[in-house]
């Protein structure tokens, strides 16, 4: 198939593109970089299958040649991104959404919505299953991605009513693994960073409040199986194994062997507490279950992490300015445990 992945060089979609390749398909990455790298899809460039397009999904863009199916996974995930570009968080989940949509229409293409599992917000339903409707503040500090992930399942909807377009919406949840940007403000990259660097490890809350991580590889299998599957969805792909933010803590502690303490500091505006996907939808339509253990995933994320020196020290170092001279207010309502 020609498979056009838009976010390609991203975290998630670098190894989506990666994986499409690996199976024989054609790969056009879409990406601007703002958020995405390029040296994320470098050793990709030899592959003939593979083309790499500069460019911003606010335009439209025409494909000359057939497209199979469109992957949109263009968006701005990490909270000090979307802080940063909030009216661009928003565009990418409207507009961008809707030229991805335009171009698998024209297509007769299977079009596969990545969304996230903000749609639920601070849940009051534990686990979150796909008929949950969320807890959403849509005026909050989180609100620009939130809300930009459910009108981008909206629209997508729209078109599948309307116009028949294929449409399948993935709800993925906390994903980690190599190619994250250390200082990208999840907790996964967070610890890691300062646990390396020998930093105190920052939890925000008093610890207990959970989250369910999901290694890349696992994710990627997920968005391929969906991607030859007929199913629209909503399917909530991640790990159901739930952990509290002091287990993880103290887990990246002694996967690096790091002598690192943990701070504690005041739980950010709008932070979910809990966090776990139902994943019921996915064992049952998908035949999908995460099978790689926190342990196997932190510590191939710890590996690809000690490769990059600089990145984690420079990370560890932005982490701990903004605890200690204050400027940091406005990502401490934002980062923590996204």
């Amino acid at each position: 198939m020609h498979i056009v992945v838009s976010g390609g060089a991203g975290f998630l979609g670098s190894h989506l593109c990666e994986v499409l390749l690996n199976r024989g398909d054609k790969v056009t990455c879409i990406d601007n970089l703002a958020t995405g790298r390029a040296e994320n899809v470098a050793r990709l460039a030899s592959n003939r299958r593979f083309t790499f397009v500069q460019a911003d999904v606010l335009k439209p863009y025409v494909s000359s040649v057939r497209v199979d199916a469109v992957a949109h996974l263009a968006g701005v995930a990490s909270p000090p991104d979307y802080h940063r570009m909030p009216l661009e968080t928003l565009a990418v989940g409207s507009r961008g959404t809707e030229n991805m949509l335009e171009l698998a229409d024209t297509h007769n293409a299977r079009f596969i919505l990545a969304s996230t599992s903000e749609v639920y917000g601070d849940p009051q339903v534990h686990p979150q299953r796909e008929d949950y409707w969320g807890n959403v503040n849509p005026i909050g500090p989180r609100s620009v991605y939130d809300e930009s992930k459910r009108y981008a399942e909206a629209v997508s909807m729209a078109y599948s009513r309307t116009r028949g377009t294929n449409v399948g919406i993935v709800r993925i949840f906390n994903t980690y693994g190599p190619r994250m940007r250390a200082n990208d403000g999840r907790v996964v990259t967070s610890f890691v960073a300062q646990a390396l660097n020998g930093d105190p490890l920052t939890i925000y809350g008093d610890g207990s409040q959970t989250r369910s991580f999901c290694f890349v590889d696992d994710l990627v299998r997920a968005l391929v199986v969906m991607l030859d599957s007929a199913h629209t969805g909503p399917i909530n792909i991640g790990n159901p194994i739930e952990r509290t933010m002091t287990e993880l803590a103290e887990l990246v502690i002694s996967l690096t062997g790091s002598s690192s303490s943990i701070d504690y500091f005041p739980l950010p505006t709008d932070d979910p507490t809990r966090r776990k996907p139902d994943i019921g939808v996915a064992e049952e339509l998908l035949g999908w279950r995460p099978v790689v253990g926190i342990e196997e995933g932190l510590a191939r994320t710890i590996e690809w992490f000690q490769g990059r020196s600089k990145e984690v020290k420079a990370a560890s170092a932005e982490l701990a300015g903004e605890q200690v001279g204050g400027q940091g207010v406005e990502r401490l309502e934002l980062a923590a445990l996204a």
